[in-house]
């Protein structure tokens, strides 16, 4: 347990900012979410849209250090990947 008063506050941040991130990466997995359950359809129209809502949040979460950028990057990537095939193959 914390001693000092530096060390309380200290838990204090980092309990608040802990639910803060939490909340990010929980809407950021929701949106990727849609977007895979879009691809699954395989409706392309749906998942280009879906995929056009997540992008700004996925990388909004790594802008604010929920992820690392080049993790955002490489989902962005991959999902795009995969709706355009989708989009290729209708």
């Amino acid at each position: 347990m914390a001693n000092t008063s530096s060390a309380k506050k200290a838990v204090r941040k980092i309990a608040r900012r802990t639910s803060i991130n939490r909340a990010r990466r929980s809407r950021m997995r929701t949106f990727v979410r849609k977007v895979e359950e879009a691809i699954a359809s395989g409706d392309a129209a749906v998942a280009a849209d879906a995929l056009q809502n997540a992008v700004p949040i996925v990388m909004r979460a790594a802008q604010t250090g929920v992820i690392h950028k080049n993790t955002a990057s490489r989902k962005v990537s991959r999902l795009t990947a995969r709706v355009k095939a989708l989009a290729a193959q209708a």
